[in-house]
């Protein structure tokens, strides 16, 4: 299964750095939508992806708006702690792209308004903290979408 997992201006680079290296090992493809908070180039994003970078398929977009413009017959998922559905009632497909928001405001209004079905969350205990670290988000529902289709070619 290939899967798109894709990081609204992320802000943190140890953050995609593992993300980076989770989609290497799940063979996913990792898109990044700019402005991004940090330099490609910098330590922090290679050490947290150690030697995979080289493995890493990645795209690189200006805006959401390309994103969605380039990939117009996409099915897209919103990860958001506003989602109507757990992550787990979806039925992933081959090719699904699933929008992760910043680490400190997660996806604004206008994305996540655009399609309110397609927003789901993972279940936590309501608490005065906002939300699991993002690396975390990234590979609890990568690795449901993978179970679904019976972990394709991994060992």
């Amino acid at each position: 299964m290939n899967l798109n997992i894709v990081l609204f201006q992320p802000e943190i680079p140890q953050n995609t750095g593992n993300i980076a290296r989770t989609c290497v090992l799940t063979n996913s493809k990792l898109h990044l939508i700019k402005p991004l908070g940090f330099s490609l180039d910098e330590k922090h994003l290679k050490r947290a992806g150690l030697d995979y970078w080289q493995y890493l398929d990645m795209e690189i977009h200006e805006s959401y708006e390309a994103l969605r413009e380039k990939y117009k017959e996409g099915t897209f998922y919103f990860s958001t702690t506003k989602g109507k559905h757990f992550y787990h009632q979806v039925n992933f497909k081959a090719g699904d792209f699933i929008i992760f928001g910043r680490e400190s405001s997660g996806l604004p209004d206008y994305i996540r308004d655009s399609d309110p079905d397609r927003c789901i969350r993972i279940p936590m205990l309501e608490t005065s903290t906002r939300s699991l670290n993002l690396s975390n988000t990234v590979s609890i529902i990568a690795y449901e979408a993978l179970r679904q289709s019976g972990f394709p070619n991994m060992k």
